[in-house]
């Protein structure tokens, strides 16, 4: 009963969101800030304060990262991020996880190597959805643009701290990856506003941030550091 109360409720919200999530498709997708969450990071009630803090603080696009949940886990949690990104405008993707986004009424999903392919994911997606990928090779790149990806992350630039499988991305080939297509590419791993000056002449559209944001002590100054780091990078180039 209570999933099915919650699958109702998510109902009425994926026709809510339904005009918003087009909107991202129609309009230039603005990846300069992209957040990826970590829940182990932080206590479970300061998991959603640190939300409405980086989005107070210029998240332009927030990932839901969440491995080791329940589906039912995931759906909740989706839901009430999804409540305060939809109120700063900002288009939520759901990591991985194609039937939460489609339940909860994302704004997108995004898949690694090991996930769906692009192609699927688009299919059962639709169009007026963003679907990101990961890749860390050009043919990578090549295969998830031409299979349908709205933007592409690339890395890990530096290894991480969180729980999730990095190998070293060289900037070299960053900077290939950005060459080969004409979507919107991030750099991701490690990243800081202490390190990011590697990623300059890059050509990347923004960067994606999980610790620098979800460890601070105050999140919201952290994502406004952190994103005008990445603007003063782009305006020496």
């Amino acid at each position: 009963m209570f999933f099915l109360t919650l699958l109702a409720k998510n109902i009425i919200n994926m026709t809510k969101f339904r005009c918003f999530s087009t909107f991202f498709r129609m309009v230039k997708l603005d990846t300069t800030l992209y957040f990826i969450t970590d829940s182990t990071s932080v206590a479970p009630e300061r998991f959603l304060p640190v939300m409405e803090a980086a989005c107070k603080g210029g998240a332009t696009i927030l990932q839901l990262r969440e491995k080791d949940r329940s589906t039912r886990e995931y759906m909740e949690l989706a839901t009430a991020t999804h409540e305060i990104t939809a109120r700063y405008g900002i288009p939520l993707i759901i990591d991985d996880r194609v039937d939460v986004a489609l339940a909860v009424g994302a704004e997108g999903v995004h898949v690694g190597q090991s996930d769906m392919p692009v192609r699927l994911a688009r299919s059962l997606m639709g169009n007026s959805k963003i679907i990101g990928a990961t890749t860390k090779t050009v043919p990578q790149a090549l295969e998830a643009y031409e299979q349908g990806a709205d933007y592409l992350g690339c890395g890990a630039i530096y290894p991480t701290t969180t729980h999730v499988k990095t190998v070293i991305t060289p900037v070299e080939t960053l900077k290939d990856v950005v060459k080969a297509v004409p979507i919107p590419v991030n750099a991701i791993g490690g990243l800081n506003k202490s390190n990011i000056f590697v990623l300059k002449g890059s050509g990347i559209a923004g960067i994606c941030a999980v610790s620098a944001i979800m460890k601070a002590e105050d999140p919201e100054a952290a994502t406004r550091e952190l994103k005008q780091a990445f603007k003063e990078l782009m305006c020496n180039v």
